[in-house]
């Protein structure tokens, strides 16, 4: 009789558990960004690549690429569950039992839905733990990158979105300030179960067969992994329920700073520009905007013909926000169509 099988069998039914309840609290994370987007489904956000502004975007769009990281989140952690499902007990210290015990049964009495086929392995195996907490990291990944744009969002210079009282504080000193702490603790928890994956792996790398006194380590990882990560699922789904937008300057600022840029190259290569020609063409209407102080809709049509003939007087409404958004038609795009398509695949998905 060995506390090796025992612990390590132990751990795996906590494990179980744990992945239920991450699984269920990423699914209600989920729902609090499907509920802001049905609710904001009209509301249009700049969209940035290296943080510069470059295409808008609906904001339910943006809603729904966090929920995709989240989906991909609880699909890996179900993955994870399968390996972590298997049943070490009956390979006692490391070499097997030696009384007429049937594993099988055993293994269908506790929910298992398998025994493990190596009582060395068994008993020393890990990577159930390593993988848990690595589904983990990458959750925070998602969070702590979702708690940035809010953050950054929340600002005065862009003030896109605003916080509620309820998950944001005042300053002891600056009576005017409004600050995010609820994101900015996500943010930085993200490091912290970092850390604990890390330490996993530093503890495991050099360990000789089979069980060894360091493996004891594993418990305060994965345990703070799991909390950590699931308070930082709550207080998100609690942060998006109690924020709101400042829609008119969101649909200035991505109305603003040639946006429609790539649109205009679009159209272009429709009357028969090559994509090369039409983005250098472009680009030369660019420089004439921005020495002129104005949109590249504020040009007048002869200012836009000067650079190529092709254009024509119908250019202005390709060059509009809602034509900008509606073009982007194809499966996975930002046209409001293909948007209401996935909100409605997203919500049967929960």
């Amino acid at each position: 009789r060995s506390r090796n099988d025992q612990v390590a069998t132990d751990l795996r039914l906590w494990l179980r558990e744990a992945i239920d309840e991450l699984r269920t609290q990423i699914r209600l994370t989920q729902a609090a960004l499907l509920d802001l987007a049905e609710q904001k489904r009209d509301a249009v956000l700049p969209g940035y690549t290296h943080l510069q502004r470059a295409q808008p975007i609906l904001f339910a769009h943006w809603c729904l690429a966090y929920f995709e990281m989240l989906s991909r989140d609880r699909e890996r952690l179900g993955e994870t569950r399968r390996r972590v499902n298997v049943m070490p007990l009956g390979s006692a210290a490391l070499a097997g039992a030696s009384f007429p015990i049937d594993r099988e049964i055993v293994a269908r009495e506790l929910g298992f839905a398998g025994v493990s086929r190596n009582s060395v392995d068994a008993v020393s195996d890990r990577d159930f733990c390593v993988e848990f907490v690595a589904a983990c990291s990458l959750i925070m990944v998602h969070l702590s990158r979702l708690a940035e744009e809010i953050i950054l969002y929340s600002t005065t210079e862009f003030g896109f979105f605003q916080l509620s009282d309820a998950v944001a504080t005042g300053s002891s000193l600056m009576p005017q300030k409004k600050n995010p702490d609820s994101m900015e603790l996500v943010r930085g928890k993200a490091g912290r179960v970092f850390g604990d994956a890390l330490s996993l792996l530093t503890m495991l790398k050099g360990l000789p067969l089979a069980y060894n006194k360091d493996m004891q380590e594993d418990k305060e990882a994965i345990f703070d992994a799991f909390d950590t990560t699931f308070s930082c699922l709550e207080v998100s789904a609690l942060v998006l329920r109690n924020m709101e937008l400042n829609e008119k300057r969101m649909r200035e600022a991505a109305s603003r700073g040639m946006m429609n840029a790539t649109e205009l190259a679009d159209y272009l290569v429709r009357k028969g520009t090559p994509f090369r020609e039409a983005h250098e063409t472009v680009g030369k209407v660019v420089v004439r905007a921005i020495e002129s102080g104005v949109e590249l809709s504020d040009l007048s049509l002869d200012e836009l013909r000067s650079f190529s003939n092709r254009i024509e007087s119908d250019v202005f409404e390709s060059l509009t926000l809602e034509q900008t958004l509606a073009t982007k038609s194809r499966t996975g795009g930002t046209a409001p169509e293909r948007v209401a398509e996935a909100l409605a695949y997203a919500r049967a998905s929960l």
